[in-house]
């Protein structure tokens, strides 16, 4: 294990704040390790801080980042063998309402429930109830990671075919937010499916060979259901592509779709 910047800005906050006292600092730089430790991987690491900001099963009062990182708290308690430490959780979650605050907490609270079910066929329900939320193309990062484990979940339950659509949203999420490592933890998956990670350059101007072909039907003026009918995907799932492919065109509009495409063949 290698520490990388943020881990040093955490530490440096950690060392400076615990003799002052200072919490808000402390559960920030906790926040950071927690998130920087899960995308790597390091699971332990990740409880350990995730926990830091309040024992699994409960929220502190007044630490707003408790509720910022229930979707760690509940995937490291689950890859780490807490998992009544994670059902605890997601009770908790549950009889505290955090789902009804914001379309964000919805998309965290289902997306922990879904990641600790025992049943593989609940577990997809459950995931795709939380990617099916209102507004939460507005949190592209938590998104992705709903993606990400979605994915990883029906990877191991060897549904290969069907992980990889929700593996390549998050992966393509990742890298065009400039979140290496869960890229990197998204491509690994991608790659034990048997299906080549697409190569995108760090600006994310090349689109992938499944977006380029969406772009094109929704350039051509094609509706989302038309796309997905096409394609044989789902409608919330083109529009999640799109999404993506907005952004690597440099465009904000269905409308200059055509435009920007042109402009990539010169």
């Amino acid at each position: 294990y290698h520490p990388g910047p943020q881990d040093l800005d955490a530490d440096q906050i950690i060392r400076w704040a615990t003799p002052r006292g200072v919490g808000a600092a402390l559960h920030y730089a906790r926040h950071v390790r927690t998130v920087a430790e899960s995308g790597r991987g390091d699971f332990e690491s990740a409880y350990r801080n995730a926990t830091a900001l309040g024992p699994a099963g409960t929220f502190a009062s007044h630490v707003p980042h408790a509720l910022w990182v229930v979707l760690d708290v509940v995937e490291a308690a689950v890859r780490t063998d807490r998992h009544s430490a994670a059902v605890a959780h997601v009770r908790a979650m549950r009889e505290a309402g955090i789902a009804a605050l914001s379309p964000r907490l919805s998309l965290l609270a289902a997306g922990s429930a879904a990641l600790c079910a025992t049943d593989d066929d609940e577990a997809v329900r459950l995931f795709e109830e939380a990617l099916e939320g209102p507004g939460v193309e507005r949190w592209p990062f938590d998104l992705a990671r709903v993606h990400l484990a979605y994915g990883e979940r029906l990877r191991r339950a060897r549904a290969n075919a069907g992980s990889r659509e929700p593996l390549r949203l998050a992966y393509d999420a990742f890298t065009l937010l400039g979140a290496g490592p869960w890229a990197d933890r998204a491509a690994k998956e991608l790659r034990a499916t048997g299906w080549g990670v697409p190569r995108t350059t760090a600006s994310g101007e090349v689109l992938t060979t499944q977006e380029r072909e969406i772009a094109d039907l929704a350039a051509s003026g094609l509706s989302n259901k038309q796309i997905a009918e096409r394609l044989y995907l789902s409608h919330r799932t083109i529009g999640a592509h799109l999404y993506q492919i907005f952004p690597k065109l440099g465009i904000t509009s269905r409308a200059a779709l055509r435009d920007a495409l042109a402009t990539l063949e010169k």
